[in-house]
């Protein structure tokens, strides 16, 4: 009842970095929920600091002597980045790395640590052992992992016991509203009501009827236990950021088989929707759309035995070799393994050194630390899908997108591994397009889905399920 402002709290004495004046502000935010025992969403933009703001809460807790033993739950691929930074600005908080086949399964252990680190697999497998213990803070990275209610894994969260607990996630909404209920249930309880009564209060309204006042309702109900601050609004912080699209043109070899394979799939779509309905339709729909998008990058990603070129990949590699002469270091991604493989190949052949992480990837941490602290490892092959997320990788001032994912968001988390807090130098994107291809028209249908895509959806189902008959015409003429 007597609450006015937010205070101004101080830092702990143990912390060993500096905060930005914005990164000041979501500390004393994060003060001020556990000030009112109130569960948080920390949402800030990749790249703004969510782990080194947590970090000084945490040390907060522990030189204020009232805290105890937290649990920080994160994909496994996160690991040593949270255990490094912990490291380096709070020196004093006792580290236990909770994972692996060989890990001690006694909680009792957990005393002697301020922070335990373990990820969402361990949650999974341990949770009869985790939930007899309780924790001071249980917090979830990338929480977007519990985004669906009856997963197991969001499940096992639930069922964890803490004083407080938090989220951090730079993407709190991916397919659906309902991403939304799911994390705000773990963090503040009851809030938005049951899982039915969202669903006819909040869902429906707004992903059917696109609800202007459930949404704006939403938003009033969830905003003062979520802080999100974008890139935008703390751009005097960051380097210069220049983006630029790079269209290529087919090879008479690739255009030919690009038109043949469109003609065989328009027709297949098409007779599908026709006798099957455009919801059923979506399986057929998507490995057409990938096949095509392959083609736009190369052939050799689907027919092993064609010989020709590729008009975007020889793009790439004359830009690639131009970054190089002038002493740039380059991330460049793609959604494909197949294409990664590809450049592989052929920068192995020039005899270029490289660093290089798919999903299969077990040492993802040295290839990081190679690329950035090698001068000559200045090329970093990485799957958007496993490194678009976590990384922090600021030697590098070029970022190439090899393929248009469906939502721009995705392309922008990847964009941001580089262009981050830390950056010193300029950044320089390029996304690379093939003319008169599906590719041109993903970016068409971007531009046009921006406003849904940017509230609602970042995956690949959650595009194609959004696309009306007219979009999907569209796609295969």
């Amino acid at each position: 009842r007597d609450f006015e402002e937010i205070t101004s709290y101080d830092l702990p004495e143990g912390f060993t970095g500096d905060l930005r004046p914005y990164q000041k502000s979501g500390y004393d935010w994060l003060r001020f929920l556990n000030e009112y025992h109130l569960g948080g969403c920390l949402a800030d933009d990749m790249g703004l600091g969510k782990t080194i703001q947590t970090l000084a809460l945490l040390l907060s807790r522990k030189e204020s002597g009232t805290g105890g033993p937290s649990l920080l739950v994160m994909p496994v691929s996160l690991l040593y980045n949270w255990a490094n930074e912990a490291e380096k600005f709070a020196p004093s908080l006792r580290l236990l790395v909770y994972a692996g086949t060989g890990r001690e399964k006694k909680t009792g252990r957990f005393e002697d640590y301020d922070l335990v680190l373990t990820s969402y697999g361990i949650v999974r497998l341990d949770i009869d052992i985790l939930r007899l213990f309780r924790f001071d803070y249980v917090i979830l990275d990338e929480s977007q992992a519990i985004k669906n209610p009856g997963s197991i894994t969001t499940q096992a969260v639930q069922q964890l016991n803490s004083r407080y607990r938090l989220i951090l996630t730079g993407t709190p909404l991916e397919n659906s509203a309902m991403d939304l209920w799911s994390q705000m249930t773990f963090i503040n309880p009851g809030l938005l009501g049951n899982k039915s009564f969202f669903q006819k209060n909040y869902l429906a309204p707004i992903e059917k009827n696109r609800d202007e006042k459930a949404i704006q309702r939403l938003y009033a109900t969830i905003k003062p236990f979520i802080l999100r601050r974008h890139k935008s609004q703390v751009a005097e912080f960051l380097p210069e950021k220049t983006e630029s699209i790079h269209f290529s043109t087919m090879t008479d070899d690739q255009a030919e088989l690009y038109e043949k394979t469109k003609s065989k799939f328009r027709n297949l779509i098409l007779q599908h929707i026709e006798n099957e309905g455009l919801a059923k339709s979506q399986i057929v729909l998507l490995q057409g759309l990938s096949q095509l998008r392959q083609l736009a990058n190369h052939p050799r990603m689907i027919d092993s035995q064609y010989t020709g070129d590729s008009g975007k990949f020889r793009d790439v590699f004359h830009k690639m070799e131009t970054a190089l002469s002038e002493n740039h270091k380059i991330l460049i991604f793609s959604s494909f393994v197949r294409h990664l493989d590809l450049f592989r190949r052929k920068i192995e052949e020039l005899g270029i050194q490289y660093a290089y992480l798919d999903g299969s990837t077990v040492k993802r941490a040295e290839e990081v630390q190679r690329f950035q602290e090698n001068p000559d490892v200045r090329i970093f092959l990485i799957s958007i899908k496993a490194g678009g997320v976590g990384l922090n990788l600021t030697s590098a001032d070029y970022v190439f997108i090899l393929d248009p994912w469906w939502n721009p968001a995705v392309e922008a988390q990847a964009v941001d591994r580089a262009h981050r807090i830390g950056q010193d130098k300029s950044v320089f994107i390029y996304k690379f397009i093939t003319k008169n291809t599906v590719e041109e028209k993903i970016l068409l249908l971007q531009s046009k889905k921006k406003a849904l895509a940017s509230e609602l959806i970042t995956t690949e189902e959650g595009f194609v399920k959004s696309l009306t008959n007219e979009d999907i015409m569209a796609l295969v003429e």
